[in-house]
């Protein structure tokens, strides 16, 4: 009787438009490839565009003084912990980390202030290393995430990950080994963050939701890149007039990946045990008498119901963008720098990726030589490949580079380093191995398509 009058508060007619309307607002800016200027993207895409073009000279110095500001609040927070920044649980979160973060923030904050007034060695400051990080990257990059932040939201706030989620519950045992409340982490990875999905996934391991197996499974096989990262990616390495051909052999290549990866070790060998301090709390049913896709309908508008106010959404939706300005764009300025004077002034990658070029001249892929470390150097940070592989000539090549660094998903800049500092059982060697692997196992895949669609 409790159960039946609780629903009836829930499933009203406002609370059922809170669930449609942003939700179909939210899929068109992300999901719905629209075109524009003669080449195929989405809504969130069509606003970062003309954001970047109006403002196209001003990013660099705007982020620069960002980057700044970053640790010098970082640097504030570990040493004088202000009220105003330790009672707020996301600014304290932003700010008071660790030394790791802290490094990396300050390199960022310096290669950023010497590109910008090409101050100390050339190396560090010219246009193919850090002046392609702050000039090229930086601007795509503040701009996308802008408005991806900023309407993220609306994917994760008004019931749409839970409707999905629950709606596919029903294959993700067989097909990937996982329960059926996962698929809402896989569907926000998806759709919204690998980021994000590593922390969901975090916070249900420790919740007792998953075993130590699923948790592993899913941190490192469903954190993808959003659409509009795909877009960025695909935008930056000149072929976005194929966003639609080239994200379809993203997920192709995923989906198979992820359903290879849970069956080889290392991910096969993880024990099927909860974590220790809270023990197992999953239960997964239908409620007798009603459909899955009614249940699915209900628990989405339950979630939308839960949305008080509009300024509640968009202070998280200007959170998100924080967090990117804050907290990720200074470590793409210090590991792209870095990466980049590595790649461009020694043989470290050559080197490192000199075993790939036979295989790649074996699949037929143009200008394997170049090819090869841009593959490699994706473990570094997802973006890199991209950014290595922009001056290759032959557009499959670059195709199969843009590809397979969104399908690696072991990149150390940001889900590595929150894998390694979280619960779930993943080590350094784990991710390496598990980074080979995913490449292995989607590069041909993705060549095999591109040569499909560049035939």
């Amino acid at each position: 009787m409790r159960e039946n009058q609780d629903l009836s508060q829930t499933m009203t007619r406002s609370n059922k438009l809170k669930f449609i309307i942003p939700s179909l607002f939210g899929l068109f800016l992300f999901l719905v490839p629209v075109p524009f200027q003669g080449q195929w993207t989405i809504g969130v895409g069509i606003l970062a565009e003309f954001f970047l073009g109006l403002f196209t000279g001003a990013i660099p110095m705007f982020m620069t003084a960002v980057l700044v500001l970053s640790i010098v609040l970082t640097v504030v927070a570990r040493t004088a912990k202000p009220e105003w920044i330790m009672k707020s649980p996301f600014l304290a979160g932003l700010f008071h980390v660790s030394g790791f973060w802290l490094v990396m923030r300050l390199l960022g904050a310096i290669f950023a202030v010497m590109v910008l007034f090409e101050l100390g060695p050339a190396f560090i400051w010219d246009e193919f290393t850090g002046g392609t990080v702050l000039y090229e990257l930086i601007p795509v990059l503040t701009t996308w995430f802008f408005f991806a932040g900023l309407m993220m939201p609306l994917l994760l706030e008004f019931g749409l990950m839970d409707y999905i989620g629950t709606v596919v519950r029903k294959v993700m045992r067989p097909v990937f080994k996982l329960p059926g409340r996962s698929s809402i982490d896989a569907v926000a990875s998806w759709m919204g963050s690998g980021t994000v999905g590593v922390l969901i996934t975090t916070k249900q391991y420790e919740s007792g939701y998953y075993t130590k197996r699923e948790a592993a499974v899913i941190a490192t096989n469903f954190s993808v890149a959003s659409i509009a990262f795909s877009l960025v990616v695909i935008s930056f390495i000149g072929l976005e007039h194929m966003f639609v051909q080239f994200y379809i052999t993203v997920i192709v290549a995923g989906l198979i990946a992820a359903i290879v990866c849970p069956r080889i070790p290392p991910l096969s060998w993880k024990k099927n045990t909860y974590y220790e301090k809270t023990g197992q709390q999953i239960s997964e049913e239908v409620p007798t008498g009603t459909s899955r896709g009614r249940w699915a309908y209900e628990k989405a508008v339950s979630k939308a119901s839960e949305v008080k106010s509009a300024a509640g959404v968009v202070k998280s939706g200007f959170q998100n963008v924080l967090d990117i300005w804050f907290g990720l764009i200074p470590l793409v300025m210090a590991l792209g720098t870095l990466a980049l004077i590595i790649a461009e002034y020694t043989n470290f990658f050559v080197i490192l990726s000199a075993p790939l070029v036979p295989l790649l001249e074996l699949m037929r892929i143009p200008e394997a030589d170049a090819a090869a470390p841009a593959m490699i150097v994706g473990f570094a940070d997802m973006f890199l490949p991209a950014v290595i592989g922009s001056g290759i000539e032959s557009e499959l090549t670059r195709f199969v580079v843009a590809a397979l660094s969104l399908t690696q998903l072991i990149y150390m800049s940001e889900v590595g380093i929150l894998l390694l500092r979280s619960r779930i059982p993943l080590n350094l060697l784990d991710l390496v191995i598990i980074f080979i692997q995913r490449t292995l196992i989607t590069l041909p895949i993705i060549t095999l398509m591109a040569h499909l669609l560049f035939f």
